[in-house]
């Protein structure tokens, strides 16, 4: 589960926000002392910032130097300060993007999602692994490790999950799944399909891994 930090002293914006993440399973966490930003974020050690430009205290381009400082993390500023010039202080200060208020959060979040993507699901990807959400699919002897646990896989999980990584982002179908995993699906039992999802939901949670693949009802499985 990703962790957003938001620096956003305005209550109703940072909540919307909150309740934004929360419905993409990603886990908020609102600022509430400005004058501790540095000592929460290196606390919580979130994997994106949304930060606002202006703060009580000192204001989000500080801020921003001073995570850049430490931290190639993404950033994305979110302000009611919309001109040519302070977007343009902002990237040169090491930004990754600029959301003037106010804003979509379907924006929003396609944005958050973009950079995530970028930062995170292609980093770390060899011929040998492939990693996505902190997990590590190991190709070479089908077993995934997070945040240094290892998780045994069976030949079916190790395949099941293998298609889905490949893909992740993409709504999958039972059907397609079935075709992946099973020469000739027809003599498959559907419910087969289900067993190995469940599992593998199981073995994730037992390593504190929660909500890794999601259920799209009527349509398939994704990893988002």
């Amino acid at each position: 589960m990703y962790k957003i930090m938001i620096v956003e002293d305005d209550a109703v914006v940072a909540e919307l926000i909150s309740e934004t993440l929360d419905k993409w399973h990603m886990q908020a966490i609102i600022i509430d002392d400005f004058n501790n930003v540095m000592q929460i974020f290196e606390r919580e050690q979130p994997d994106l910032v949304l930060m606002d430009i202006n703060l009580p205290i000192f204001d989000g381009y500080y801020w921003n130097q001073k995570i850049r400082a430490v931290s190639k993390i993404p950033i994305i500023f979110i302000s009611s300060r919309n001109t040519n010039m302070d977007m343009v202080m902002a990237m040169n200060l090491g930004a990754d993007d600029f959301v003037a208020k106010p804003f979509s959060t379907e924006v929003l979040m396609a944005k958050i999602n973009a950079l995530l993507r970028r930062t995170y699901n292609y980093t770390e990807q060899t011929a040998e692994t492939i990693s996505h959400g902190g997990l590590t699919l190991n190709l070479s002897n089908s077993t995934a490790t997070f945040q240094g646990q290892t998780i045994e896989l069976s030949k079916n999980e190790y395949k099941l999950l293998q298609y889905l990584l490949r893909q992740h982002g993409q709504i999958i179908s039972r059907n397609s799944l079935l075709r992946a995993l099973w020469e000739d699906e027809r003599f498959v039992d559907d419910n087969t399909l289900t067993v190995n999802i469940n599992r593998l939901r199981k073995k994730f949670e037992q390593v504190g891994l929660l909500d890794f693949i999601q259920t799209r009802v009527g349509q398939g499985y994704i990893i988002p």
